[in-house]
């Protein structure tokens, strides 16, 4: 699914981490782990094609991964900058639109991911997001944001989720929830890197970031 080579990244003068590499494969969930600082958004930012690493490389494969109809995709490999339509990035920023009511960011986020009606109406159902859709997303509380935000992963299904701190605002029941989206996601061949300071609800190894220092 996606791989990682000798990866070095700093900030200024600091190297985050250094000759990092890593192998995520179809169906496979990984938990980032790492102390406050250590690099972890750094790293999914990268993987992201967001931020340049100052060496190694990282390339992703397409293969294997079902859609909600079962079929399995082609295979293609490319470089992070690249894979836009391979991966999707949830930060511990939701980065939703405040001024736009819920219904209206739902289905901007939705279709610029490239979801199409059902995938929105999926979506609504599968969060619980009807009762809030006309309420402006600055009155929803950061759980309800956080659905929200979730809403395009469901919609425009992709292979690859890079999280960050997915369920930080989230009580127990929508933990649950998400974590059964997360199975499905998995069990479709598609594949998971999220950086955590709790376990996943689901199986997951480690990779510590600070082993790549």
């Amino acid at each position: 699914m996606i791989s990682a080579d000798s990866l070095t990244v700093s900030r200024g003068e600091r190297v985050l981490f250094r000759d990092l590499s890593f192998h995520i494969a179809s169906g496979e969930a990984v938990a980032l782990t790492g102390a406050n600082g250590a690099g972890k958004t750094t790293l999914l930012r990268t993987l992201a094609g967001f931020v340049r690493p100052d060496a190694g490389t990282v390339q992703f494969s397409g293969g294997n991964s079902k859609t909600d109809s079962g079929a399995e995709t082609g295979t293609e490999e490319t470089t992070a900058t690249g894979c836009g339509a391979w991966i999707h990035w949830l930060g511990h920023m939701d980065g939703l639109k405040t001024g736009r009511r819920a219904r209206e960011e739902l289905e901007f986020q939705a279709r610029w991911a490239g979801a199409d009606a059902d995938g929105i109406a999926a979506a609504v159902d599968v969060l619980a997001l009807e009762p809030l859709l006309d309420l402006e997303v600055r009155k929803l509380s950061a759980g309800q944001r956080r659905r929200l935000a979730f809403a395009r992963l469901v919609a425009a299904p992709r292979p690859l989720w890079l999280l960050d701190e997915p369920f930080a605002p989230l009580d127990a029941r929508w933990r649950a929830a998400l974590g059964l989206l997360m199975q499905t996601h998995l069990d479709k061949g598609g594949a998971i890197l999220a950086a955590v300071h709790d376990p996943l609800p689901v199986a997951a190894r480690a990779l510590d970031i600070g082993a790549g220092r």
